[in-house]
C-alpha cells in the first residue's frame, strides 16, 4: 500500500522509525543483560512502549485503523504485564 502522506513529512517518519527500533534495540539489550530482576522490567516497559509507538507511526503513513487497534492491545497487554511483574517482585505471588 502507498504512504498516504506528503514526500516532505515521509523522511522525518523514516528517521523516528529508525530511531524507535534503535530504541527498541536498546531496550532488548538491556532485558538480556540487566543485572537485576528491576532492570529486567524497566527495559520490558520500555521495549512494549517503543513498540507501541511503531505501531502508531505506522498506522499514521498508512492511514490504517489496524495498527492503531493492535497498538492499543499492546498498550492493554504491556500495562497488565508490567502490572504482574511488578507484583510479583513485591510479593513473590501474583494472584492472592
Amino acid at each position: 500500500m502507498m504512504p498516504l502522506m506528503s514526500p516532505l513529512l515521509l523522511w522525518p517518519v523514516k528517521f523516528a522509525l529508525f530511531l524507535l527500533s534503535i530504541a527498541m534495540l536498546c531496550a532488548l539489550a538491556r532485558l538480556l543483560i540487566g543485572p537485576r530482576a528491576h532492570d529486567r522490567v524497566m527495559a520490558l516497559d520500555a521495549l512494549y512502549i517503543n513498540g507501541l509507538l511503531m505501531m502508531l507511526v505506522l498506522g499514521i503513513v498508512q492511514a490504517s485503523s489496524a495498527y492503531l487497534e493492535a497498538a492499543l492491545l499492546i498498550a492493554l497487554f504491556g500495562f497488565v504485564g508490567s502490572t504482574a511483574l511488578a507484583k510479583f517482585l513485591l510479593r513473590g505471588e501474583v494472584i492472592e
